[in-house]
């Protein structure tokens, strides 16, 4: 088969994975040294960085032949699709190309399972090596951590790349046992605690350099890298009855017990020959931009995932997580931006946490009036009905709840916005 095809079907099968992202990797440059490539550690694969930069990575798969029979999975062993698989060699030629033409800034590899665990594991090891050692890549290096490989593999992955990501895919184990039965829940947060470990120990040992740097006599001395973008996964929503509340307890305790970067969502997305069990359609987008927006809110702001949701069930579709968290409590509006602490200032919806340091700031030498929020570009509508300032109240029918939840609800243009 031809690079190119194999490109074709790889890159295709890889879309499916949405735990890719560089956030996080240390600050490197190749000026003054040899070596290919740069990246300053910012960013999601195809997306936009926070300071407005787009970062694309080589995504793909080293094969999607697999041994596991993962029933959402496209690449599943008894999936009827066309296959491919690439060599080492062939994924590092195709890199260094993409990034010589100035089209990537590194690699996103994932595979599916061939041989055994330990077998795949090494042959992506083996595309990290070449890029780092034997051409000196300097560009971000993204590998998915196979759970099921031996230990000191995924210690020798976490040398060679900038983040690692062992996903769970779904968020129960009851889920898991159905739809993957080949896998287990127990396995991978074994690997993700030997992930946070290796980082734990990278990070102690950099900090123990910087209060006594090594003598250049003995650079050994100087802590090795380990995975400096951190660690990922991703979680599948949609494939089954697994309410919103569950997937987002599942990830905040992902969160506390592995100190993971970034959960991932993924809205299931409908495979050929789907197998019994299985919906017929994808679950809507809107879900699992909520979603994201509820992570945010728990990794960022503070809030739990029982305040987000109360009771079990979905987030609500026609309101963001933030603002229907304020309509559900309404006797804690609205909020005098001139006393409150800033944590509750943050839980305003339309008030950012950029947003909120300014106004902490501001306070200090003087009252702040409602033109100030006109000034820092605060979502005006959405905030109105929730903040005192020196010169502005809402009117008493702001604090009826439903009336608002009608206002708020009605058709607008769609908006992606993460406060």
């Amino acid at each position: 088969m031809e690079l190119i095809d194999k490109l074709s079907i790889l890159a295709d099968a890889a879309k499916y994975d949405a735990s890719c992202a560089s956030s996080g990797a240390p600050q490197r440059s190749s000026r003054g040294k040899t070596g290919v490539g740069a990246s300053n550690g910012t960013g999601i694969c195809h997306s936009f960085t926070p300071d407005g930069r787009c970062v694309s990575l080589l995504k793909v798969l080293m094969t999607n032949f697999c041994l596991f029979d993962c029933q959402y999975c496209v690449n599943r062993r008894s999936s009827n699709i066309p296959r491919a698989r690439f060599t080492p060699e062939e994924i590092v030629r195709l890199t260094l190309s993409f990034y010589r033409r100035n089209t990537i800034s590194g690699l996103f590899l994932s595979s599916g399972i061939i041989r055994s665990s330990d077998y795949t594991m090494e042959q992506m090891i083996e595309v990290a090596r070449q890029l780092r050692e034997v051409h000196e890549f300097r560009g971000y290096i993204h590998l998915k951590a196979i759970p099921e490989a031996d230990p000191k593999l995924l210690e020798q992955a976490g040398r060679y790349a900038d983040r690692l990501s062992a996903n769970v895919e779904l968020p129960t184990l009851t889920s898991l046992k159905t739809l993957a039965p080949e896998k287990e829940l127990g396995t991978i947060h074994t690997a993700m605690g030997q992930i946070r470990e290796g980082i734990d120990a990278a990070n102690d040992g950099a900090r123990a350099d910087a209060r006594h740097p090594p003598r250049s006599a003995n650079p050994k001395r100087q802590a090795p890298r380990y995975a400096p973008g951190g660690q990922s996964t991703q979680m599948i929503v949609g494939a089954d009855a697994t309410d919103d509340r569950t997937i987002l307890q599942s990830a905040q305790q992902l969160y506390r017990s592995f100190r993971l970067k970034r959960v991932y969502y993924s809205a299931f997305s409908p495979i050929p020959e789907r197998p019994a069990g299985l919906p017929q359609a994808a679950p809507p987008m809107l879900r699992e931009h909520r979603l994201y927006q509820a992570d945010f809110l728990i990794r960022t702001y503070g809030f739990q995932a029982e305040e987000i949701l109360g009771k079990p069930g979905n987030l609500e579709l026609d309101i963001d997580p933030k603002l229907a968290w304020a309509l559900n409590h309404r006797d804690g509006f609205p909020v005098d931006l001139n006393t409150a602490e800033p944590g509750m200032i943050g839980r305003v919806p339309g008030i950012g946490l950029r947003s909120v340091q300014r106004l902490v700031e501001l306070r200090r030498h003087r009252k702040i009036r409602f033109q100030d929020l006109v000034a820092l570009r605060c979502r005006l509508e959405t905030l109105k009905p929730f903040v005192v300032t020196q010169d502005y109240r809402p009117a008493d029918a702001a604090r009826d709840s439903q009336r608002l939840r009608q206002t708020m609800t009605e058709p607008q243009p769609a908006q992606l916005a993460l406060i």
